[in-house]
C-alpha cells in the first residue's frame, strides 16, 4: 500500500486576521507579517519532497502558496472546495459587531453548531461536504505522493476532525481545533482506516517571528 503524506497549511496572517474580522469568502490579502510567514513556511516545506500543491482559490491562501510554488517550480492547483466557510452577513465584521448585529448566527458559529446555516452563508456541514469530496479526489489521484493543501482555519479544522474520525452524520457540535497562521497539520495516509497524525498545528518553522508562542499569529 503506497503511503501518502498530506500537509494542511493555514494561510499566513491576513489583513482581516490582524483586525479581528471574519474573513469568509472575502478577498482579503495577507498582512506584512503574513507575507513573511508565507516565505518562511515555503523554505521549511521546500526541504521536504513535495509533489503537488493545492490551494483554496481565495487570495490570502494563494498568496501563501506562491512562495513554495516558486521555490519548487510547481503549479498551484486552485479550487473553491478548500475555501473558508462562507459566513454571509458576518463577513468582514469584527466579533463584537457580529455578536451585536446577528447574535443567532454569531453564537451558532462560535459554538460550532454543525447544521446551522449562517444568513447568506453556509453551514459547517456544507463546508465539510465540499472539502472532503475534493480531498478524496486528491488522495486518489496522488497516492504515494507528498501533498500540500493551503486552506483556512475552519476548513482545516473540519478536515482534521474528519480525518481523525471525530465527526459523523449525527454530530451536532464539535470542538474547535486551532491552527495558527501558517501552522501545518501533517498526516500519513496508508488507507481509509489507517491514518496517522504526524503533527498538529506545527509552527516550529515560525519561531523566529512568533517566539515560543505558537498562537501569537492567529
Amino acid at each position: 500500500m503506497p503511503v501518502t503524506r498530506l500537509n494542511l497549511v493555514r494561510h499566513g496572517q491576513s489583513a482581516g486576521n490582524a483586525e479581528g474580522r471574519f474573513g469568509g469568502h472575502s478577498a482579503t490579502p495577507l498582512s506584512e507579517l503574513g507575507l513573511h510567514q508565507a516565505k518562511i513556511t515555503a523554505r521549511a516545506l521546500a526541504k521536504e519532497k513535495i509533489d503537488v500543491i493545492y490551494s483554496s482559490d481565495l487570495h490570502r491562501a494563494v498568496q501563501t502558496a506562491e512562495p513554495l510554488a516558486e521555490l519548487l517550480n510547481l503549479p498551484i492547483i486552485k479550487t473553491s472546495a478548500f475555501r473558508e466557510r462562507k459566513v454571509g452577513v458576518l463577513e468582514g465584521k469584527t466579533f463584537d459587531e457580529s455578536k451585536a448585529e446577528f447574535p443567532k448566527d454569531y453564537y451558532a458559529l462560535v459554538n460550532r453548531s454543525v447544521h446551522h446555516v449562517i444568513t447568506g452563508g453556509e453551514s459547517y456541514r456544507h463546508l465539510l461536504r465540499r472539502a472532503t469530496q475534493a480531498l478524496h479526489e486528491i488522495l486518489y489521484s496522488h497516492r504515494g505522493e507528498n501533498v500540500v493543501i493551503f486552506s483556512h482555519t475552519g476548513a482545516i479544522c473540519f478536515l482534521t476532525l474528519y480525518l481523525i474520525g471525530a465527526i459523523h452524520p449525527k454530530t451536532k457540535t464539535t470542538p474547535w481545533l486551532v491552527t495558527s497562521n501558517c501552522g501545518i497539520n501533517r498526516f500519513e495516509i496508508r488507507g481509509r482506516s489507517n491514518i496517522r497524525v504526524l503533527g498538529f498545528n506545527d509552527t516550529r518553522h515560525l519561531v523566529q517571528v512568533t517566539g515560543n508562542d505558537a498562537f501569537a499569529a492567529r
